[in-house]
C-alpha cells in the first residue's frame, strides 16, 4: 500500500497517511480534526548500471572500454559519362 503525505491548511501540520489505491482521498488532520489535503512530490529515480545516458557510453569510450573509433575515408565520387 502506498504511503501519502498530507497538510491540514488549517493548523499546517505535515503527516503521512498508508492508504490503498481504492480508499477515499480523504484525510483528516490528528491535531485539529480538520480536512487535509494531499501534497504531490517528485518521485526520486536512480537509474543504476552502465548505459542510461549518452554520457556514460561517451566515458566509456574515454577509458578505453567500448567500441573503437575507427576513421574511414571519405566516400569516392565517380563521374559517369553518357557516350
Amino acid at each position: 500500500m502506498p504511503i501519502y503525505e498530507y497538510q491540514c491548511p488549517h493548523c499546517s501540520h505535515r503527516f503521512e497517511m498508508r492508504q490503498g489505491f481504492n480508499d477515499s482521498a480523504a484525510a483528516i488532520c490528528p491535531q485539529c480534526q480538520s480536512r487535509a489535503r494531499r501534497l504531490f512530490s517528485p518521485v526520486a529515480i536512480i537509474f543504476k548500471g552502465p548505459g542510461f545516458y549518452v554520457t556514460d557510453e561517451a566515458h566509456n569510450r574515454h577509458n578505453g572500454g567500448g567500441p573503437s573509433k575507427t576513421k574511414s575515408s571519405p566516400p569516392k565520387i565517380t563521374s559517369q559519362s553518357n557516350d
